[in-house]
């Protein structure tokens, strides 16, 4: 999988620019506040339908205008493929795959697969257990796109359930049978999510306790574990079981559910637990072994994407040279190389070798329009 050109219009801070990708390493160097974000989100938003800057469509478009654009051209293994993306403020947006509209924006998951990398993803070891969930969610989605109908069915039925039980929040009138439609399809539309994550973590935790040991490469040896902890246990990965283990538990909270008025069971309660030494990170971890971890969850992700898809996915690294020793550095240029095309952006360049430079594309953003350096952009850059 390579992106081969993107086409901005009137994307944040973007009026108009359109790039092409000419090396599977692309170094964006700018100050601060110059764009350099707004262009790994725009490719965010294509692969992931989301963005982990902003949860509304109006602050993606520029303030100028009500409507935005993001389209790319993307080269698969058997296919090239044109996804674009159009915004709107007011009014939903709207996706389109070789210039034919998508009746669903779901359908668009899948075409572009991508990690990213930046400052904020150390929230995933000093977060909440939401930041956690929407993490896995967000990786099982690119592993299995029809993943994301499963979850928005259950956020529909939760939010109706939910409602329900605040109606009758303390009463007494509230008969077993009038939740029952909803015990069902919470039991049904859970234990799909929940048997879904655990599948995945499982596949991903050997591969991220690989390379956090390589990475770490401490004299006293460092394990990292990453544990799925549902909110309804279960044992065997049998739909009918898992369904069963739902209902069961939510006969033993209905009476904390009605006297609260909220759903307390489900995988929208779920935790992962990530420890070091059987120690919980989040807690204990020092701010370099929490980068380790997080570093090595990430190099874990890629090689899971690849393997499931048959695709590479795109690395997006967001400044986060400047968060990383040397030692750290070293080993995430070196996982990359030429296999993973990577989209990466620094205000200067003293964290890469002469190698790595020579054989990337290197251009310079300055207030939302890029160049090559031979176009003469500031040198402050």
């Amino acid at each position: 999988m390579y992106l081969q050109h993107l086409h901005l219009r009137n994307f944040r801070n973007y009026r108009d620019q359109a790039l092409t990708f000419t090396a599977p390493k692309t170094i964006i160097l700018g100050n601060n506040a110059q764009g350099k974000s707004n262009l790994l989100e725009a490719i965010e938003l294509l692969a992931t339908l989301k963005s982990h800057r902003s949860s509304r469509d109006r602050d993606l478009i520029h303030h100028s205008t009500d409507i935005s654009q993001i389209n790319a051209t993307i080269a698969q293994r058997y296919s090239t493929v044109e996804l674009g993306c159009t915004l709107r403020h007011p009014g939903r947006r709207t996706l389109s795959r070789n210039c034919e509209p998508l009746k669903r924006q779901l359908d668009a998951l899948g075409t572009l697969n991508a990690v990213q990398f930046s400052s904020l993803d150390l929230d995933l070891v000093r977060g909440t257990p939401d930041d956690r969930r929407r993490w896995l969610d967000d990786l099982v989605v690119q592993l299995e796109p029809v993943y994301a109908h499963i979850l928005q069915q259950y956020t529909h039925v939760l939010r109706q359930r939910n409602a329900l039980l605040r109606r009758h929040r303390g009463e007494q009138t509230l008969a077993p049978q009038e939740l029952a439609l909803w015990d069902a399809q919470l039991a049904a539309h859970g234990s799909r999510v929940t048997r879904r994550r655990a599948r995945v973590l499982q596949r991903l935790a050997p591969l991220a306790q690989a390379w956090h040991s390589e990475i770490s490469g401490s004299s006293q040896p460092e394990t990292l574990t990453l544990t799925y902890c549902p909110n309804v246990p279960w044992q065997e990965d049998d739909p009918q079981q898992v369904q069963q283990a739902f209902f069961d538990r939510i006969q033993q909270r209905q009476r904390v559910e009605t006297q609260r008025g909220t759903t307390v069971v489900g995988p929208h309660r779920d935790e992962i637990e990530l420890c070091i030494n059987d120690i919980p990170a989040r807690a204990y971890a020092s701010q370099g072994q929490q980068r380790t971890l997080v570093l090595a969850i990430k190099l874990a992700e890629l090689h899971l994407i690849e393997t499931v898809t048959g695709e590479p996915p795109l690395l997006l690294l967001d400044d986060v040279l400047a968060e990383l020793d040397l030692q750290r550095q070293n080993h995430l240029l070196a996982a990359i190389q030429d296999r993973f095309q990577t989209v990466i952006t620094t205000t200067h360049l003293a964290g890469f070798d002469a190698a790595w430079q020579q054989s990337a594309q290197q251009l310079t953003v300055e207030s939302g329009k890029i160049a090559s350096p031979a176009q003469g952009l500031p040198p402050s850059l």
